[in-house]
């Protein structure tokens, strides 16, 4: 057939009309994308949605536990289907990183150091689902609160400790302010979850009729939650700065030393160490122990989460062995704790005459050949007085 020749109802092609027909559909093919693509984004590039109204933080006077609240955004009546979330941002104005929170509701409460001041920050967030497949968000709405700095920092309390005694009574102790004048008088207030207000201590520790720390009444279910304390002060001279702690109170838990400690030979080398679990509320799967064992002038420590152990001796010709222990809250209770006070020491000390099995045996060898030799001298002595007597 020739190029360009009819056959029936066919028309045979060139290579040149070929061509073009091929770029048309490629051409069409773009085209029918770039709108389908087009669409899409001007359909995303419409839906808009506010930030969230009247984002406010708010104190209501519990020491450092605050509340972040904010209303729904404007304007969302063509998202009724639609269920919105809002990103919350967060943090204590020196800190370097954020803590994020999404969330449905219109609030949201968290602990902050009142020393500082705090910055939040939150956003409309819209679905996929109402979007044509592409989340939507908001600018952000920010808001921060500061506690009225009042008086010098030298006015503020120095070295605050708190200490929970054997997970039953708390004790605080503190300093005054290197700037405080001499009439200053310091006044400590606490709140945690589950009381009503802040309550003012009502046991103060005096030193020359000034309040220098708090022992706390029974603290009912204050475990594990955030424990608020704040500490300000008067005088008729200055404005006292007011310093504000929280402490997770298992965290500062002190317990009582272990007693009745038991050192025992199990052999020549092995030594069996016991001691009672301390006294008070602390469960025993609660508590670490540190043991400081010493075999003559050798010393060395090591940790267990038993009341017992056993160890090896380095000689069995040792003169004495003693050992003490100590308690600590441990990493399944809490993230840190404090150390007891160190046990009464317990010892074991060798005869003087007899320190260990094999000199023993050794004396008892000694002792029996020297017999055996002055039994010979004096029978050879008493044989030859005979024989002169003879």
């Amino acid at each position: 057939c020739n190029n360009g020749s009819l056959s029936g109802n066919f028309k045979v092609l060139n290579l040149r009309e070929m061509a073009f027909i091929h770029l048309d559909i490629r051409c069409l093919y773009t085209l029918l994308i770039c709108t389908a693509f087009g669409s899409t984004l001007s359909s995303n590039a419409e839906i808009k949605v506010n930030p969230p109204q009247d984002f406010e933080i708010v104190d209501p006077g519990y020491l450092g536990y605050l509340y972040l609240q904010w209303q729904p955004p404007v304007s969302l009546d063509n998202f009724n289907k639609c269920t919105v979330e809002y990103e919350l941002k967060y943090r204590n104005v020196d800190s370097e990183s954020w803590r994020t929170i999404i969330t449905k509701n219109l609030l949201y409460k968290d602990g902050f150091d009142l020393n500082k001041g705090v910055e939040a920050k939150i956003h409309t967030l819209l679905p996929r689902q109402c979007t044509n497949g592409s989340e939507v968000q908001s600018s952000w709405s920010e808001a921060t609160y500061w506690i009225s700095s009042q008086g010098n920092l030298d006015t503020k309390i120095q070295d605050m400790d708190c200490v929970y005694y054997n997970w039953k009574y708390l004790l605080c102790s503190w300093k005054p302010g290197m700037g405080a004048h001499l009439d200053s008088n310091y006044s400590l207030y606490y709140w945690y979850e589950g009381l009503d207000h802040a309550l003012e201590c009502i046991d103060y520790i005096q030193a020359k009729g000034k309040n220098i720390g708090c022992r706390f009444p029974y603290l009912e279910s204050s475990d594990y939650k955030d424990f608020y304390i704040c500490v300000n002060g008067s005088s008729e001279f200055q404005l006292i700065r007011p310093s504000y702690f929280i402490f997770q109170l298992q965290n500062i838990v002190k317990p009582l030393p272990p007693d009745y400690l038991s050192l025992t030979m199990k052999n020549s080398k092995e030594v069996n160490l016991k001691w009672s679990i301390p006294r008070g509320p602390i469960p025993a799967k609660c508590l670490i122990y540190e043991i400081e064992f010493t075999e003559d002038d050798t010393a060395w420590v090591t940790t267990t989460i038993e009341n017992e152990i056993y160890i090896t001796r380095t000689s069995n010709e040792s003169l004495q062995l003693c050992f003490l222990v100590r308690s600590k809250m441990n990493i399944y209770c809490a993230d840190d704790g404090i150390w007891s006070e160190w046990s009464d020491e317990q010892c074991w000390k060798a005869s003087l005459s007899c320190y260990s099995l094999e000199s023993c045996y050794s004396s008892v060898i000694n002792i029996l050949v020297f017999l055996s030799e002055k039994r010979m001298w004096l029978w050879r002595k008493h044989r030859q007085k005979d024989r002169e007597f003879n």
